[in-house]
């Protein structure tokens, strides 16, 4: 049974905020749209699990992110490609776009791709998707108050990562505030 033409259509109008995430997500551009697609293929197929009060754009990056992890599990035991083999990829996708701030592009990808995953997700979701917390703590299937404090330790590591400094590790970070 093929999908309602008005479900295909929230679909079609979610695509390029999902291919944005996807992009920042795995900093490859082939890649995202692999993942995009694997996505937009399982949306179809489940297309009647949809709750039409929910945001499709929720669903299918809920989707997307569960796609990531899945393939993450399935290629842990392998390394085809570590995320510093891929950030030439994407340094050389934001050089191309361009604009004035060309340096200040490529300094803020390069640090978001030395985040944790952990961090960068819920950090990308807020600040460039405008996701609620809540719609967050709905994608990534974690706590509302995980998200806010993956959030505070993304942004404090980012602002270090600019800064010139190194990110403080997750572990560390959890040490420092319960030791002080």
């Amino acid at each position: 049974m093929d999908a309602p033409t008005a479900f295909r259509q929230q679909l079609l109008g979610a695509i390029p905020r999902l291919r944005r995430y996807a992009r920042s997500l795995v900093f490859d551009a082939s890649t995202a749209d692999d993942l995009v697609q694997t996505a937009l293929e399982r949306a179809l197929s489940h297309w009647h699990q949809f709750d039409q009060r929910r945001d499709i754009l929720v669903w299918t990056i809920s989707i997307a992110h569960n796609a990531f992890m899945d393939d993450r599990r399935r290629n842990a035991r392998f390394n085809l490609v570590t995320p510093h083999e891929s950030q030439p990829d994407a340094l050389h996708d934001v050089a191309d776009a361009g604009g004035a701030d060309v340096d200040l592009r490529i300094d803020l990808v390069a640090a978001l791709n030395q985040l944790p995953l952990e961090q960068r997700e819920p950090l990308l979701l807020v600040a460039l998707e405008q996701f609620t917390y809540a719609e967050v703590a709905d994608v990534l299937r974690i706590p509302i108050g995980t998200v806010m404090s993956r959030i505070s330790r993304g942004r404090v590591a980012l602002r270090a990562l600019l800064d010139g400094g190194a990110a403080v590790p997750v572990h560390a970070a959890h040490t420092l505030r319960r030791v002080v």
